[in-house]
C-alpha cells in the first residue's frame, strides 16, 4: 500500500486541481488535508489577528463543501487545527506516508514553510510542489528580462499561446488509508459577510454563471466596475479566488467561452485585464521576495511617515469624519469586502492625507477581507503608495471621489445612516451643513483641494 498526502494550503476545489490528480496518481491510499493555523488567530505585531471573522468563516464554509464533494468520491477533507508542518509530519508518521503534494504560494512566509517542511519530512517522504491558482504554469520571462511594470508584464503575455486549458474535476480518488483518520470539519453554521458571500465551489460556479450567461452584467463591466452600491458593479469573485474555490483558468475559459458564443467586447476583455493584475502581482512577489513587505517596498525610500495611533485607530474604526473613508471602513467591518473604487481611497487617505505607514493600512486589510491574499494586498497596497513598481503619485480627493461615484449619497447613508437626514450634497461634506448630525465625528484633517 502506498499512501500519499494532498496537503491544500488553499484550492479548496475539484475542478482544475491539478494536485489531486498528479497526487492520486502517485498512491493507492490517499489523505486529503488542509488546516486552520491557531497562529493565524494569535495577535501580531500590528495588535491585532492575521486573520477575521469573515475570511475565517468563509474558508470554513468552503472546507464544509469540499468534504461533501470529496464523499462523493469515497473521500474525505481532513481539517486540522494545528501548525501545518507539524500536523503534515505527523500524519507522514502515523500512516507511513511516500509522498506529499501541495501548492507553491506567493510570500515570503509561505516559501519559508515549504522550506521548513522539506526539512521535518521523515527521511523517504518527497515534497512535490504543483502551481498555485495561477494562469501560467510557468513565467514567460527569464531571471535578467523580468519586466517590473504591469504594462510590460500584460504586453508580454498577450503575445503568447494564453494560460493552459482548466482540468475537469476528478471522477475517482484512491480512498484515504484504514485505520484512525480525522472526521472533516463540522458543519456548525457560521456567520459570514453579513450573507454577502456563501464559501464553497459550489457558489463560486454559480456566481461566475450568473455574472457571464445568466445576467450578462460582464457586458457592462469596464462602466460599472467602480460601483459602490451595486452587488453586481463588478464581478465579485475575489473571495472564491482567494481562496481556490474558483480556478483562474477556469474564469478565463469561461470568459473566452462567454466571448465565442455571446458576445466579446471592451468589458469581457476588461475582466481578464483583471486577471492578469492579479497574475502579475503573484509573480511580482516571487521575484522580489520580502521586499514588498519592507517600509520602502521596491522603490528607493519610503513614503514620509509618522505613527499616529490616534489616526490609525480612528481610520480603522472609521470614525475620521470623511463620510467615503468611514462608509468603506463599516462596510469593510461588517461584511469583509469593499469595492476596489472604495479601497483606493481609504488607502490614499491614510497613507496620504494621515500620513501613516501603508503598511498598517496592508495588515488590517489583511485581518478584514474576505478575499485577502498576500499577492494581491500587499501589490496593490504598495501600488497605491508609491512603493511599488510604478512610484507616481496617486493622492485621491476622497471628496470629490464620492460625490462623483456616490452623487446621490445612497452609499453614505447606508453605511452612515447619521448622515442619512442630510442633502445629498451635504452627506459628503457634513461639516458644511447649516446644522452638522451631532452622531456624527468632524473630520480628523481637512484639505483645501476638497473644496
Amino acid at each position: 500500500m502506498s499512501v500519499a498526502i494532498a496537503w491544500l494550503r488553499d484550492g479548496l476545489r475539484l475542478d482544475d486541481q491539478p494536485l489531486l490528480r498528479d497526487a492520486a496518481e502517485s498512491c493507492n491510499r490517499l489523505i486529503v488535508v488542509a488546516f486552520e493555523d491557531p497562529a493565524e488567530a494569535a495577535p501580531s505585531g500590528n495588535g491585532h489577528p492575521r486573520i477575521g471573522t469573515h475570511r475565517r468563516a468563509f474558508r470554513h464554509a468552503s472546507a464544509v463543501a469540499l468534504n461533501f464533494a470529496l464523499q462523493a468520491l469515497g473521500q474525505q477533507l481532513l481539517w486540522l487545527r494545528q501548525d501545518p508542518v507539524e500536523g503534515i509530519v505527523d500524519l507522514v508518521r502515523a500512516h507511513g506516508a511516500a509522498t506529499i503534494w501541495t501548492h507553491a504560494q506567493p510570500g515570503s512566509e509561505e516559501r519559508v514553510q515549504l522550506d521548513r517542511l522539506s526539512r521535518e519530512l521523515p527521511t523517504g517522504c518527497a515534497l512535490h510542489v504543483a502551481r498555485d491558482n495561477r494562469l501560467f504554469d510557468g513565467t514567460p520571462f527569464g531571471a535578467d528580462d523580468w519586466p517590473m511594470s504591469f504594462s510590460k508584464f500584460r504586453r508580454k503575455v498577450e503575445r503568447g499561446p494564453g494560460p493552459g486549458a482548466p482540468l475537469p474535476a476528478p471522477v475517482v480518488l484512491p480512498p484515504p488509508p484504514k485505520g484512525p483518520v480525522d472526521a472533516g470539519p463540522a458543519e456548525t453554521p457560521v456567520p459570514c459577510s453579513a450573507g454577502l458571500f456563501d464559501g464553497g465551489e459550489a457558489a463560486g460556479c454559480a456566481r461566475l454563471q450568473h455574472y457571464l450567461f445568466e445576467s450578462q452584467h460582464v457586458l457592462r463591466y469596464k462602466q460599472t466596475r467602480d460601483g459602490l452600491t451595486d452587488f453586481d458593479d463588478s464581478t465579485r469573485l475575489s473571495p472564491w479566488l482567494a481562496h481556490g474555490c474558483l480556478s483562474a483558468r477556469r474564469v478565463w475559459a469561461e470568459v473566452e467561452r462567454f466571448e465565442r458564443d455571446v458576445e466579446a467586447n471592451e468589458s469581457t476583455y476588461w475582466v481578464r485585464f483583471e486577471l492578469l493584475w492579479r497574475e502579475y502581482f503573484r509573480w511580482l512577489m516571487d521575484a522580489t521576495g520580502v521586499a514588498l513587505f519592507l517600509p520602502a517596498g521596491l522603490a528607493t525610500r519610503s513614503p514620509p511617515s509618522r505613527l499616529d495611533p490616534g489616526r490609525l485607530t480612528a481610520w480603522r474604526e472609521a470614525r475620521t469624519g470623511i463620510p467615503l473613508v468611514d462608509a468603506a471602513m463599516r462596510e469593510l467591518a461588517a461584511t469583509g469586502f469593499s469595492s476596489n473604487r472604495a479601497r483606493q481611497n481609504v488607502a490614499s487617505f491614510l497613507v496620504k492625507d494621515l500620513g501613516q505607514d501603508w503598511r498598517t493600512g496592508a495588515a488590517w486589510f489583511e485581518y478584514c477581507l474576505v478575499d485577502y491574499d498576500a499577492a494581491s494586498n500587499w501589490g496593490n497596497w504598495a501600488y497605491q503608495a508609491g512603493t511599488g513598481t510604478d512610484s507616481r503619485e496617486r493622492w485621491f480627493n476622497v471628496v470629490g471621489q464620492g460625490q462623483r461615484h456616490d452623487p446621490e449619497g445612497v452609499y453614505l447613508a447606508r453605511w452612515l445612516p447619521e448622515l442619512a437626514a442630510l442633502s445629498p450634497r451635504s452627506r459628503h461634506t457634513p461639516w458644511t451643513a447649516a446644522a452638522p448630525p451631532s452622531g456624527y465625528p468632524a473630520p480628523i484633517v481637512l484639505d483645501p483641494r476638497w473644496a
